[in-house]
């Protein structure tokens, strides 16, 4: 198929399918008095989602499990096992049956059935919506309902606390993408990963990584006080490829969305020099990725706003990756990968498909900014806020890519935590899986109690330069 052939369709589709619950542009109302009082009940969730299920499939909210389901644990870094899976599939989607889901599936999903005809498909499993957040996590949402807006120039929202949300029920796109770039996930991680790049032709080119993250909007200690001051910590070092390794990357993120919201410093062992990197992000190349992700890729989307025009689409039902335990389990991870990598795209049998009721975002480049990507749709999952899937198109209106993002909840901190993702480039053939953990001794280690990288000081300027690899 000729993918430079296959125009945007993004808007159009999705407007026709869902109902449009935003205008474009900005707006700075809090949520009405009427909104806020329904979260946590007339069949809403605290995160303001439905609770009713569909008779499509989408599952009603139970919320019955917040903490491990029967047979989890709570031990940071270990596998955990899959509750759901004694399940199988309802149904599968492939090329030949595509036009009967086409109404639930993303252009980059239909794009993948068309690329590759014979191997692509998706396995259909029954929906569940069982895991929560605990109350304190709810009680900053309602706050948030009643106090969070934007500022004037829509980069801000100074009035909103930390800890969930600040708009659960959005009015704008870039309310939409402030929940995005706020979910409630973990206070500190570390991902210890592999990446890797797989050629059409199936040979792999390996890119390894630590990254440290600090998420101060997360903060227990700190839920419910307002967004100011230093929102994300990070501070990465590359070991894979060897001709990047060693390198180390010191970011400081705060609560603005706009410019100058990241600072990033870059340690490079051939000049033992710390230099400050005054524009990283957006679309410079994602260490050790080969410059196949950007740095604004990460999560899907994150960081600053200022280059698109941000459009609230609506809410649609559409199968997208969840529950997804199978897919980071030490099984996907043996002998290298071998059996979850595979040529052309992801090994299906890995990835487990549910349907979902999602909020689709669309962001498109403003005149006279640059950006790779000229069109980003996105597809936030409406219990969590967190980013599922993407499309991506050109600046002559062609789509590029699709992603997709694997989530799966993490007792203990009782979040959601993102895990592997899949990049794929629709033109060549190539597709990048980042943050696998499955050949590794551990998982992403979220919330380990007393971590040193817990402290803003591992994060300070002085350990990055002392702490070349």
């Amino acid at each position: 198929m000729q993918f430079r052939k296959l125009k945007l369709t993004a808007v159009a589709t999705i407007a026709a399918a869902v109902s449009t619950l935003g205008a474009s542009g900005v707006a700075h109302a809090k949520a009405t008095p009427e909104e806020a009082a329904k979260l946590g009940k007339n069949g809403t969730t605290c995160m303001g989602a439905e609770k009713a299920g569909t008779p499509s499939g989408v599952a009603e909210w139970t919320g019955k499990w917040v903490g491990p389901a029967p047979g989890m644990h709570t031990e940071p870094g270990k596998f955990l096992p899959d509750p759901y899976a004694s399940e199988k599939p309802l149904f599968t989607i492939t090329a030949q049956n595509m036009a009967q889901y086409a109404d639930r599936l993303s252009d980059g999903q239909k794009a993948m059935f068309k690329k590759f005809p014979n191997s692509y498909k998706m396995n259909v499993y029954p929906s569940h919506r069982d895991f929560a957040y605990d109350d304190s996590v709810c009680k900053v949402v309602a706050k948030n309902a009643a106090e969070a807006e934007l500022s004037a120039d829509g980069f801000s929202a100074p009035s909103a606390n930390k800890g969930g949300v600040p708009f659960p029920f959005p009015k704008s796109g870039i309310e939409a993408a402030f929940n995005g770039n706020f979910p409630t996930r973990g206070f500190v991680e570390l991902r210890d990963t592999d990446n890797a790049i797989v050629y059409a032709n199936g040979t792999v080119q390996w890119g390894a990584l630590l990254l440290w993250e600090l998420n101060r909007n997360n903060d227990p200690k700190l839920r419910g006080t307002k967004y100011e001051g230093v929102g994300h910590y990070g501070r990465l070092v590359q070991l894979l490829p060897e001709r990047e390794k060693g390198a180390m990357t010191r970011t400081v993120d705060d609560f603005t969305l706009g410019k100058g919201a990241r600072l990033a410093w870059q340690y490079i062992p051939g000049n033992r020099r710390v230099r400050q990197a005054p524009d990283f992000g957006f679309d410079m190349p994602n260490p050790s990725t080969a410059g196949t992700l950007t740095i604004d890729e990460t999560r899907l989307f994150n960081g600053s706003l200022e280059r698109y025009n941000w459009k609230l689409l609506g809410k649609k039902e559409m199968y997208i990756p969840y529950n997804g335990y199978k897919l980071e389990s030490p099984a996907a991870g043996e002998s290298k990968y071998a059996k979850l990598l595979t040529p052309g795209h992801e090994n299906p049998e890995f990835v487990r498909w549910e349907l979902h009721r999602v909020w689709v975002i669309e962001a498109k480049l403003k005149d006279g900014y640059r950006h790779l990507y000229a069109t980003r749709v996105l597809y936030a999952d409406e219990d969590t806020w967190q980013y599922a899937m993407s499309d991506i198109f050109d600046t002559r209106g062609n789509l590029w890519r699709f992603n997709w993002l694997n989530t799966t909840y993490v007792p203990g901190p009782n979040i959601f935590g993102q895990v592997t993702a899949f990049y794929h480039d629709l033109h060549s053939g190539n597709y990048s899986a980042y943050d696998l953990t499955q050949a590794k001794p551990k998982t992403v280690i979220v919330d380990a109690p007393g971590a040193e990288y817990a402290n803003t000081a591992f994060y300070s300027l002085e350990n990055l330069s002392n702490g070349g690899y």
